[in-house]
């Protein structure tokens, strides 16, 4: 694409060009392989505390998800950092997930880290609290991501997510919601609980479909996660 011409002129000293092999020698070979396992470091610390972007809601860790425009540009630059941070975890973007009109499209907000700052990890428990009348014109999720490959994780519950749809969560009297996180169920919560793998990082998407005017003016404030155990 015309925006990876400087890109490619890079990866031409390589020895990578476009309709020629790439051959390269034993040396160069050492060399990718070592720069694999870097830039793959650089990747996630790049994607996981996203410098670009300050918290959704003050004194939490929720950050938008996407902090690339559509045609990744900038008046004066491209968004270099921006676009590898949203491509190393995902693989599309559309105009409806950036959506600034109330009750259309859909936002994402990722959390990478509890309330004191500690990476997710699977061996915990962890508890989100979601206050009531969440502003989601169509339904509200919140998924869990296996840390290394971005997939949604893979567990014996084989449940990665929970929505608004699911019928049988549990509501408190206030009307929000606890969701737990973690490898086994705390007692009597088990319609409102995500499996987690110990062992693995893990990291989340709240989705909020159709999201109406308390998201945008932040009047609502989700909360970052609590480790219980």
């Amino acid at each position: 694409m015309e925006r990876d011409r400087l890109i490619l002129a890079q990866l031409r000293f390589l020895g990578i060009e476009k309709g020629k092999p790439f051959k390269p020698d034993r040396r160069q070979t050492k060399i990718l392989n070592d720069a694999v396992i870097v830039g793959e470091a650089m990747a996630k610390a790049n994607t996981s505390d996203k410098r670009v972007e300050p918290p959704f809601w003050p004194g939490t860790h929720w950050k938008h998800a996407l902090v690339v425009s559509v045609d990744q540009r900038m008046p004066g630059y491209d968004q270099l950092d921006e676009r590898a941070a949203w491509f190393y975890e995902a693989v599309v973007i559309s105009k409806g997930m950036l959506t600034q009109t109330p009750g259309v499209g859909q936002r994402y907000i990722a959390s990478y880290q509890d309330a004191s700052g500690e990476w997710l990890t699977g061996g915990n428990t962890c508890r989100l609290h979601v206050p009531a009348n969440p502003p989601a014109k169509q339904f509200w999720s919140v998924t869990a991501y296996d840390e290394d490959t971005r997939q949604m994780v893979v567990t014996e519950q084989g449940r990665p997510d929970l929505s608004s749809r699911k019928n049988d969560l549990v509501k408190n009297s206030d009307g929000s919601i606890d969701v737990y996180f973690g490898p086994k169920a705390p007692q009597g919560q088990e319609a409102n609980w995500i499996q987690t793998v110990p062992g693995k990082g893990w990291f989340t998407y709240f989705r909020f479909y159709g999201p109406t005017e308390p998201f945008f003016d932040r009047s609502w404030v989700l909360p970052d996660f609590e480790k219980i155990n």
